[in-house]
């Protein structure tokens, strides 16, 4: 028997999201906020809305913030309850059980088992990554699930073996970490919608880095692609995915956000998209100077080739400052969308 949260979804016919489109410099971001990239405009809601947080990335020394939504903007935005699953049975039972009551997990998976990482992993490499199985068929063994780039199906050996079931039944050495959504019974409106985000906005303004932190990146990172260079050349895709690729990733995301602000009214928002998606295309463009500076043991004028995102990063704060910079604090409207 198929049970399903959003039963009028088929993986067959899903259209992804914008934000997932092509032709985007980083078609993917990372697993955790690409599921709810789609998840979001599934339940009618604009995605954009909750990418305010991107200002609050930072370069942490060898990589750059891992950039997450966090849940509390979620609950404040849409009204979206997003709590820790306990896993004391099998995790697909777990999981059953929620979509009975409406409600979707986010789940850590091996992508191993996954087809929508085919020519990346799929079959050929095991990785954690974070999937929303949207509707599951025990009889059938079949799966789809949010994941990537949108909505994918799996069945047979791979169902038993995402599942651990079957002839891939081992010992686990832990249990997967599980998240549950709760949905609101009210859905907010459009206008609530905009208001939070920009409340949000404000909020993450106060919470970005004291000092560029593409800056801060440029001063090192020579340094760090030399050391990549002495390593096997997997380590270059490592290195590349946490620093250049969450980067420009980050703010191509925020300049979709501001695009967004604009389309709300807020036209003086396109100037400040414009650089960040000059963060994202630079971020782009180094990333293959690096792979061939690895390649050709050649490191001459790596830092100089991030002045143009360095520069993109000041004068988008100094115009979010001039708009939504403000002096006095504003309280987070935890609740706020949900009327609570």
């Amino acid at each position: 028997m198929s049970e399903a949260v959003f039963k009028d979804l088929s993986a067959a016919t899903y259209a992804r999201s914008p934000l997932h489109a092509h032709e985007r410099d980083w078609p993917e971001t990372n697993c955790y906020l690409d599921v709810w990239i789609e998840v979001l405009p599934s339940l009618g809601f604009p995605a954009e809305a909750s990418l305010a947080y991107s200002v609050t990335q930072d370069f942490e020394g060898d990589q750059f913030t891992f950039f997450k939504v966090p849940l509390e903007d979620l609950e404040a935005l849409y009204g979206l309850k997003v709590t820790e699953l306990a896993i004391y049975d099998r995790v697909e039972n777990h999981v059953q059980e929620q979509i009975r009551r409406g409600r979707l997990s986010l789940v850590e998976v091996d992508s191993f088992f996954l087809p929508d990482t085919k020519g990346v992993g799929y079959h050929e490499g095991h990785g954690k990554t974070t999937v929303a199985p949207n509707r599951i068929d025990f009889d059938n063994r079949v799966m789809e699930y949010f994941h990537g780039l949108g909505l994918h199906r799996l069945e047979g050996d791979d169902f038993d073996g995402v599942f651990q079931r079957g002839d891939h039944q081992t010992a686990m050495p832990f249990l997967p970490y599980t998240e549950f959504v709760k949905f609101p019974d009210q859905r907010p409106s459009d206008e609530q919608i905009l208001a939070v985000s920009e409340q949000l906005l404000r909020h993450h303004l106060r919470r970005r880095p004291a000092e560029n932190p593409v800056s801060a990146f440029a001063k090192v990172f020579p340094a760090q692609v030399k050391e990549v260079s002495t390593r096997d050349f997997g380590f270059f895709h490592l290195y590349a995915f946490n620093t250049l690729r969450q980067l420009g990733a980050n703010f191509e995301l925020f300049s979709s956000y501001l695009d967004w602000l604009a389309e709300q009214g807020r036209t003086e928002m396109s100037e400040g998209a414009e650089s960040a998606r000059t963060i994202s295309t630079t971020c782009k463009t180094v990333q293959f100077k690096v792979a061939r500076a690895v390649m050709r043991k050649k490191f001459d004028g790596l830092a100089e080739g991030l002045i143009p995102a360095a520069e993109a990063w000041d004068r988008l704060m100094q115009h979010l400052d001039r708009h939504y910079g403000d002096s006095e604090p504003v309280p987070m409207p935890l609740g706020a969308a949900s009327g609570a």
